[in-house]
């Protein structure tokens, strides 16, 4: 059956990391929304005179946000339809609080969690500190709007329950604290792919 595979969850938690571990693993299309959206978004924000770079700010989130998950999901769903399986990268702070938009997507595509194994990784670390840790480890210009304004940022940090009607066993929260390693990679085998996970 095709997957759906997200993986979620804040910045610094290192969803980006873990999701193209997986892929180099097992394949599937990769979608990053920071990456397909940033063309988009650096025009936008030029033609507005705003930061190009800037990806947090109220603005940026009125003007460019929903435009990253829609472009994501469009080729997530496109791959779908293709009969391959979908890596889908990003935050999906609003969409997982609604509980009808995972089977609107499908439906886009004539396709429901019937028919379509969809597993939900939810990355996540132990703590504010780790989060701001490893942001200003990774000394990127994107995250210059996070570490400027953190009191309002770290609001985004919080735990987040998946609405979708997923059962438990789709849903996975992992603690992604310390260093990238095989462990964590096998146990998003199992997770993914349950008891074929050995099947190499």
């Amino acid at each position: 059956m095709r997957k759906l595979i997200f993986f979620i969850g804040p910045a610094g938690a290192g969803k980006t990391t873990l999701a193209e571990a997986w892929v180099h693993r097992r394949g599937g299309a990769y979608l990053d929304m920071d990456t397909l959206l940033r063309p988009a978004a650096e025009a936008l924000m030029t033609l507005a005179g705003r930061d190009p770079e800037d990806r947090d700010s109220p603005f940026y989130k009125a003007h460019c946000r929903d435009l990253g998950y829609r472009i994501t999901m469009d080729a997530a769903l496109q791959q779908l339809a293709l009969g391959q399986d979908a890596v889908a990268v990003g935050p999906f702070t609003r969409e997982t609080e609604d509980a009808a938009w995972l089977a609107r997507e499908l439906g886009r595509i004539g396709a429901s969690a019937a028919d379509v194994c969809v597993k939900t990784v939810v990355v996540q670390l132990p703590a504010e500190e780790d989060y701001l840790a490893r942001i200003q480890a990774r000394a990127s210009t994107l995250d210059a709007w996070k570490l400027d304004n953190w009191a309002q940022f770290r609001a985004s940090l919080r735990r987040r329950t998946i609405a979708w009607p997923l059962p438990p066993e789709s849903v996975l929260e992992f603690d992604n604290s310390g260093p990238f390693t095989e462990a964590k990679l096998e146990e998003l085998e199992r997770f993914i792919l349950g008891s074929r996970a050995d099947s190499r």
